[in-house]
């Protein structure tokens, strides 16, 4: 007996050998197959939908904690910003991720959230004693008025997808208190400013375009009616325009949408920004927030229609002009449409940017798709080329997205 059973383990060795190399010899064939594909400039076929599935797997393991579901930034010595984790629930809703999603709206509520109301606290990390906390020293206590409606956004989503009415009560709170505290009346009319301290101030309201987002505003009116949400589309439009069109701090403008500008409180009017915030100085470049401009006019457009959406998009000319003349865009650039150095690229300005070549031109937003976007990832080993920054991910996975019409509206499947 023991002969026998030691006979067939032999036996089952042996076969479990075969099967182990002939599984290696499978992917040695498959990276040469890709290998030869790219060396004759065969397109590899991959499905958008797995390439944003295989490359968020990646996302949670390089930048969200599995033990508390917090997503960190590791290039900024591992702080979490609320914009992180409304980008992770976004994400997760959208993949119909719900354990990711509620690890991070778990640890967001217990951690950001204001003790008294439903806001979140900015920035968050490890503070000079060695504890972690809010990083009141660098102003982490106040709140962002983008990262609260795109939780705000997420949480519909998410009542929307999985249909747990505590979801759409937490958003029903935060999206009262973003009335209540991040948004300004200028002669009847409401303004979105940029954070919750505005209101103490008696100068400008600061503001940053790319925290607007008219399509949240109208999924709030249909939530908190009591409101005037669709007047705050219109004055979104307003400031995104003037701040698109006036030379503000410049000679000129090239019809780009500025990081940061003030809205006069006596009459709704736009102006450069005169106050630093709590990274420093506010300036008018396109740069790293106002890239997501064309993002969130786009979703506009797609889900809504409005036609000042498809007007402000197709009248950013000048990105058009530069790609057709560079075959690429630089990292930042000033309102003038000056290069403002360093002068390298990032995969979070094509992210941000293609909505707007999607409006004026299809060719052009396949060749910064295929080239800019795409390319960053490899089918290899199911992951991008190179390691993205926290940032840069996000902004390739979200422009990705775009591109492929792979970000529905959720809140529709309720609203009708």
């Amino acid at each position: 007996m023991l002969r026998t059973r030691f006979a067939m383990n032999i036996s089952t060795l042996k076969w479990l050998r075969i099967l182990l190399i002939a599984v290696i010899a499978a992917f040695i064939a498959a990276g040469i197959y890709a290998a030869y594909q790219r060396s004759k400039n065969v397109p590899i076929i991959f499905a958008p939908k797995d390439v944003l599935e295989t490359v968020w797997i990646n996302y949670k393991k390089s930048y969200v904690d599995p033990a508390s579901g917090r997503t960190v930034d590791p290039s900024r010595g591992g702080v979490t910003t609320s914009e992180g984790e409304s980008y992770t629930m976004l994400r997760a809703v959208w993949l119909d991720d719900h354990q990711t999603f509620d690890a991070s709206w778990k640890w967001t509520q217990a951690n950001l959230e204001f003790k008294n109301g439903h806001l979140f606290s900015w920035l968050y990390g490890r503070r000079p004693d060695g504890t972690y906390g809010i990083l009141t020293a660098q102003n982490g206590q106040n709140s962002a008025s983008d990262a609260d409606t795109d939780i705000a956004v997420a949480l519909l989503f998410a009542f929307a997808r999985w249909r747990d009415p505590s979801y759409l009560a937490a958003a029903k709170s935060t999206i009262a208190d973003i009335w209540s505290n991040e948004v300004i009346i200028v002669q009847g009319k409401p303004y979105l400013a940029a954070d919750n301290v505005e209101k103490n101030f008696t100068g400008g309201i600061v503001v940053n375009p790319s925290y607007l987002a008219p399509y949240a505003y109208r999924m709030f009116a249909t939530v908190d009616p009591g409101h005037d949400w669709n007047g705050l589309v219109d004055t979104s439009y307003s400031v995104l325009k003037q701040s698109i069109d006036l030379p503000l701090d410049k000679k000129k403008s090239v019809d780009l949408p500025p990081d940061w500008v003030e809205v006069s409180r006596t009459d709704g009017s736009v102006h450069p920004p005169a106050r630093s915030g709590p990274q420093g100085s506010l300036d008018t470049n396109y740069g790293f927030d106002a890239l997501r401009v064309p993002w969130r006019l786009y979703l506009d457009w797609q889900w809504y229609h409005d036609a000042r959406a498809y007007t402000l998009l197709s009248g950013m000319k000048y990105l058009q002009s530069f790609w057709e003349h560079a075959g690429l865009l630089n990292e930042t650039y000033a309102h003038d449409g000056s290069v403002v150095p360093p002068s390298g690229e990032s995969p979070a300005m094509y992210g941000g940017t293609i909505g707007t070549m999607m409006i004026m031109s299809p060719s052009d937003a396949k060749a910064m798709y295929d080239h800019k976007l795409i390319a960053l990832y490899t089918p290899d080993y199911d992951a991008w080329v190179q390691p993205l920054s926290y940032y840069d991910d996000n902004w390739a996975w979200f422009g990705i997205a775009l591109y492929n019409g792979l970000l529905p509206n959720l809140w529709a499947t309720v609203t009708g």
